[in-house]
């Protein structure tokens, strides 16, 4: 039983604090060096690796779902990130969404790269 109870604990630890991880409180640089992360965003959803909702509030960007908080401050973000203008020279391609609920992955492969740095 006490197993099972420190399994059960163990889970929950490591499922919260991997949440904490994911890198969604975001970062525009004006320098492609700064970057963290070069995206292009584009004007079709089809073509994007991660559909992006904005949000104006910071505790709406928990996880890696695409929700993101843009920050005011380099020191505040999780991520630095770059708008590239040619699709070759980014990273990701996104696509801004203007519901929340389409905020999704849709190439699951460079998820990786939105993980948080420091």
């Amino acid at each position: 039983m006490k197993k099972r109870i420190i399994v059960a604990v163990l889970f929950l630890v490591t499922t919260v604090m991997s949440s904490s991880i994911f890198a969604q409180k975001v970062y525009s640089c004006q320098y492609k060096s700064d970057a963290d992360v070069k995206v292009y965003v584009s004007q079709y959803k089809s073509d994007a690796d991660l559909v992006v909702y904005e949000t104006k509030y910071k505790s709406d960007a928990r996880d890696n779902s695409g929700i993101w908080y843009f920050c005011e401050y380099k020191s505040d973000a999780d991520i630095k990130i770059y708008f590239c203008e040619y699709k070759s020279d980014a990273d990701i391609v996104i696509y801004f969404s203007k519901y929340k609920s389409d905020a999704r992955w849709q190439k699951n492969e460079k998820k990786h790269l939105m993980y948080k740095k420091n």
